[in-house]
């Protein structure tokens, strides 16, 4: 009896579950579910690194330096013998933090802001909008050149740039959707009743603008992975010998002449593959955000 019954009480939540699951498949399809699936296994190899990275990622081997792949070192070492596996590793671990850190502080930023401006309108309105037209200007690599410049070459410094170079880009596709959302019955029907703005717009429109908020963060976490890698290629982020993807192809170069291209090709195929299954991933969700119900 016990038994039927909690069978009977889990059933609705596991169908509920599911429902949210097979949601999810069918918004991404088979190309992003594998784009999906391919990102998890980088990110969990990254996270797992401290503990799988067959050697120091920082600890260079003079008498192992430009070797070839082996047994021992997968894809060779660099100039100073540094395992380039291991590198690679430790090296995505900070392409998909700092891009992370990114695009969650400027979603949040930029969600305020273009939820401002929505519902207040008027010169509310006009001032941010005027103010994020002018940032939206200036390219996000410039972003960070102007932190680098003020508070000298580091990754927080970066990352604070490329931040607050994020945010016209999410509050501009927000605040259009929000001004849509704005003007349909039920937002007229929740004032009537005597809720306030604020309350309309947390409880309201901001549930209602999530999946096109999520879709747009994630499209433009691609972009923020090759700006940070730009930016480290040309040495004003991350300083050597941190393990950083931006960094291996710079610092590849050099060997490239030498004949040995390997650890300038395995950062630049790694950015690229994560560029790839993120930009996936952020037009089927984009798609199935904006797609009629």
């Amino acid at each position: 009896m016990s038994q039927s019954v909690l069978t009977t009480t889990a059933l609705p939540a596991f169908r509920a579950t599911t429902r949210r699951r097979s949601g999810l498949v069918d918004r991404l399809g088979t190309v992003g579910v594998t784009a999906a699936v391919v990102l998890g296994v980088i990110i969990l190899v990254a996270a797992l690194a401290p503990w799988i990275a067959p050697y120091d990622p920082d600890e260079p081997d003079l008498l192992n330096v430009l070797a070839s792949p082996s047994a021992a070192h997968w894809l060779g070492t660099d100039a100073l013998g540094r395992d380039i596996l291991s590198r690679l590793m430790w090296g995505a671990r900070l392409t998909i933090v700092g891009p992370g850190i990114v695009i969650v502080l400027s979603t949040l930023v930029g969600t305020a802001l273009a939820l401002t401006a929505a519902w207040f309108r008027g010169r509310t309105d006009a001032g941010i909008s005027w103010v994020l037209d002018v940032m939206f200007a200036v390219p996000g690599v410039v972003f960070a050149l102007i932190a680098v410049a003020l508070f000298g070459p580091s990754f927080g410094t970066v990352v604070a740039g490329l931040t607050i170079a994020y945010i016209p880009y999410v509050a501009r596709v927000v605040r259009g959707a929000a001004l849509r959302e704005r003007s349909l019955p039920y937002v007229s029907a929740a004032w009537l009743q005597g809720q306030r703005g604020g309350a309309i717009t947390t409880r309201q429109l901001l549930p209602n603008l999530t999946p096109l908020i999520v879709a747009q963060a994630v499209s433009a976490l691609g972009f923020a992975v090759i700006d940070l890698a730009a930016v480290s290629f040309l040495g004003l982020g991350v300083q050597p010998p941190t393990a950083d993807l931006g960094l291996m192809v710079k610092s590849g170069f050099d060997s490239v002449l030498r004949g040995f291209f390997m650890e300038s090709a395995a950062a630049g195929t790694l950015i690229v593959l994560i560029v790839l299954c993120v930009t996936v991933i952020g037009d089927r969700l984009t798609a199935s955000a904006r797609s009629p119900k």
